[in-house]
């Protein structure tokens, strides 16, 4: 079933604009605090948010709208979105809310909400929210003596580090390291340098002077440049970068080149493998994840299971299948012994660890294989008029190219799930085939 609101990582959209106001807000913390609303206890929320501006529109619509329904509002203000995950479990609230669009411009926002567990939700719960968004809400609301109560909790950003910092080895220190960590002038921006100079390494931060207006602007993960060129004058061992909403990591290597996310998944499951701590021996990856990363981890013997693209599709099928480690390219990695989302701070010192006992430099150690040609390509379309992707004439050329390149190459053609963006990837052996046929298919789409 279509859904209004939701789309693959929550509700996001231009702020101001439908579904990102204040009155839907409103009406979606009156529909999540009514969903979560079951028995006689004080029923709790958290609430964190990223450093855009937008946000203090959407924070006092969620807080009213829970409130009218009798949920009680702990406010932890900026704080990656994984620390809601890990303090709706700390502090056994009901749900949790992160008001963040991850690593799109300021001029966007989200609404990302997780269960008691810490875990996203399902689409069946999702559609049944949405049905309360645009129902009688009413008989929901909560008696004059019964409306929740709204307070901060201030000790979240501080619970949050030393939840991250307990996911690295005890015995271990990051002396001696040089550090640049770009916090996309995001939701980490007064988190990330701390954990890491706390555990000993020497940081350089980037991207941690937030206005409300700079989130993701030429900087964090998916604007590495700035990093590279800092890693490169500084000579620093390693560049970390977060996105807006700290829950993806990008690497950059001591030659200032970005690393992808299929060598970081690479390297952790070979680490996990070695230690015999990789539940099922099995790897979840996505359907954007290189064929070469499938045929390495298949070498060192590990199996991987593709899920559909998004952090909570890949940590539904580990929950399925019962692994403990998965993730996608864009650098979502989900680490299920540590937190039940996508981290990361956490990812970042899993890297850090294998990095402090290999002795080498980084672009050594996350060089476990050589990629396939992938070439990315991203086609803006009216979401007003019919997808692009229903024509007959773009079914037939993207079944006619996958017949082409055979075994070894796959094509992937989807509609964004957070922009109004067609994404193709096209994946083989031969870049100038990989490239020609990109662009028939973008041809067709355009």
């Amino acid at each position: 079933m279509t859904k209004k609101y939701f789309g693959t990582d929550g509700i996001r959209g231009t702020a101001n604009k439908f579904p990102m106001t204040a009155e839907i807000a409103l009406r979606v913390g009156m529909a999540v605090g009514a969903k979560f609303t079951d028995g006689a206890h004080r029923h709790r929320v958290v609430i964190g948010k990223d450093t855009r501006l937008s946000g203090y529109v959407i924070e006092p619509a969620l807080t009213a709208g829970l409130a009218a329904v009798g949920m009680d509002v702990f406010l932890v203000g900026p704080v990656p979105t994984p620390a809601v995950s890990m303090l709706t479990r700390s502090i056994r609230a009901d749900i949790g809310i992160m008001i963040s669009a991850s690593h799109n411009p300021y001029h966007d926002n989200g609404i990302k909400i997780f269960n008691r567990d810490g875990h996203k939700l399902s689409d069946k719960l999702e559609t049944e929210i949405e049905a309360l968004i645009d129902g009688d809400i009413t008989p929901f609301l909560a008696s004059p003596e019964n409306l929740g109560r709204v307070k901060r909790l201030d000790d979240a950003s501080n619970r949050y580090i030393e939840f991250v910092k307990n996911s690295f080895p005890k015995e271990k220190s990051l002396t001696g390291l040089k550090i640049v960590v770009d916090c996309a002038n995001g939701a980490a921006y007064s988190i990330a340098p701390k954990i890491f100079w706390e555990l000993g390494a020497e940081v350089i931060e980037i991207g941690t002077q937030p206005n409300g207006f700079n989130i993701n602007e030429k900087c964090g993960s998916t604007h590495p440049e700035l990093l590279a060129k800092t890693v490169l004058a500084e000579k620093a061992d390693i560049g970390i970068a977060l996105d807006g909403d700290a829950d993806r990591l990008l690497v950059v290597n001591e030659q200032g080149h970005a690393v992808s996310g299929d060598k970081i998944i690479a390297l952790i499951a070979d680490k996990l493998h070695a230690r015999g701590e990789l539940k099922k021996d099995t790897v979840v990856i996505t359907q954007m994840s290189n064929l070469a990363l499938e045929n390495y981890l298949s070498y060192i013997g590990v199996s991987t299971i593709r899920s559909q693209i998004g952090d909570r599709y890949v940590l539904e099928e580990m929950r399925k299948n019962g692994c403990n480690f998965g993730g996608e390219q864009s650098g979502h990695l989900v680490l299920s012994d540590y937190s039940p989302t996508g981290d990361g701070l956490v990812a970042a010192l899993q890297v850090l660890s294998v990095i402090c006992d290999a002795k080498k430099p980084v672009s050594e150690v996350l060089n476990l294989f050589e990629a396939f040609p992938q070439i990315l390509r991203n086609i803006k379309f009216d979401a007003t008029k019919k997808n692009p992707l229903e024509e007959e004439s773009v079914k037939k050329i993207i079944e006619e190219k996958s017949r082409e390149l055979g075994a070894e190459g796959r094509i992937l053609v989807r509609k964004s799930g957070t922009e109004n963006l067609i994404r193709v990837m096209v994946e083989g052996k031969s870049r100038e085939q990989i490239e020609k046929i990109a662009d028939e298919i973008v041809g067709k789409i355009g």
